[in-house]
């Protein structure tokens, strides 16, 4: 039970780390182009993250859970352990320097490093990994391609229309499609943890063992909170970055790129693809300033933000290793 409550712990601490450094990815636009001050912004986030949780289902939880095979007890206990503990380490990191990272990317390699260190690649479920494999073509090629497309598409509806009005429309618009990033983000980053803290009690027996994973309300509830408590604490400095940093958006090229992100991972979300928020909504404001000029993008932050995503894979994977070898020679 003692190994129990620290893998929880540390799930916890992942949540937060998660609403830390991702969740702002969401309210990003709608902080830089003044729609919402930061405290309001946040304040929607932490009610659309709660509805994304409750109200998505559980096919990414049940993705996310059974990306790897490591049975139940107290070595499967203290690899889940060193697969939290990679991930907080890394996410830290990042913020550390104001760029946004991957979650979702860090959790899954995190339990993929920690998995070869106690079963090698048997631990792999390759089927459930193919579905990673298709979130990270979904959240890079597909978020570019949504947000220059939605941004094009709102330049042409609304040509004829008086600059003044279109920005009212799209103050309000602006407010609406932050609230469903915030959703997606809930049901995305959300049931990914969710799903992991449900597994931990398979693994210490409270629950037993079945193909599909059971999360109950108290779980959701749970990771809801952390998620916006971790938010409202150090979201600032990532929302600085991608919405600020990154690109200069007016009101419509943020509402543009919030649409299309968003249905990028509310689609992905139903089919039980995890994907990387981060990656959706840094795409889709890339495309989003690329479809009026190339040159609106900081393409000096757009490399180190694409560094940063390539790296999270291996990094996280060598530290989930190296973390499970640590663990399991100190336990």
């Amino acid at each position: 039970m003692f190994a129990l409550a620290i893998v929880l712990l540390l799930v916890c601490t992942s949540v937060f780390v998660n609403g830390w450094t991702d969740a702002p990815n969401a309210i990003a636009t709608v902080v830089s182009t003044r729609v919402l001050s930061p405290k309001a912004a946040v304040i929607l986030a932490a009610i659309f993250n709660l509805a994304g949780v409750f109200l998505s289902g559980t096919a990414v939880a049940n993705t996310t859970a059974n990306i790897i095979e490591i049975g139940t007890g107290q070595d499967a206990l203290v690899t889940l352990a060193a697969a939290q503990l990679s991930i907080v380490i890394w996410a830290v990191s990042a913020w550390r320097y104001g760029i946004p990272t991957s979650e979702s990317h860090a959790l899954i390699a995190g339990l993929m490093g920690a998995g070869i260190s106690f079963k090698g690649i048997e631990a792999f479920n390759w089927n459930e990994f193919k579905k990673v494999l298709i979130g990270l073509v979904v959240s890079t090629v597909l978020g570019f391609i949504a947000g220059y497309a939605v941004t094009k598409l709102v330049v042409f509806t609304f040509r004829g229309v008086n600059r003044h009005k279109a920005n009212t429309f799209f103050s309000w618009g602006q407010v609406f499609s932050a609230a469903m990033m915030a959703y997606s983000h809930g049901a995305q980053d959300g049931q990914k943890f969710m799903g992991i803290f449900a597994l931990a009690l398979v693994v210490g027996g409270v629950y037993p063992k079945s193909d599909q994973i059971y999360v109950p309300i108290w779980i959701m509830f749970l990771i809801a909170v952390i998620i916006a408590i971790g938010t409202s604490v150090g979201g600032y400095r990532i929302i600085k970055t991608m919405g600020m940093d990154m690109v200069s958006l007016e009101k419509y090229q943020g509402f543009s790129a919030e649409i299309g992100a968003s249905a990028c991972m509310i689609g992905a979300t139903a089919l039980g693809i995890p994907l990387s928020t981060t990656n959706a909504k840094g795409t889709a404001i890339m495309g989003a300033g690329a479809a009026r000029r190339l040159s609106n993008v900081n393409w000096n932050v757009v490399k180190e933000m694409l560094i940063a995503w390539v790296l999270t894979f291996p990094a996280c994977l060598i530290l989930g290793y190296v973390m499970a070898k640590i663990f399991n020679y100190i336990f």
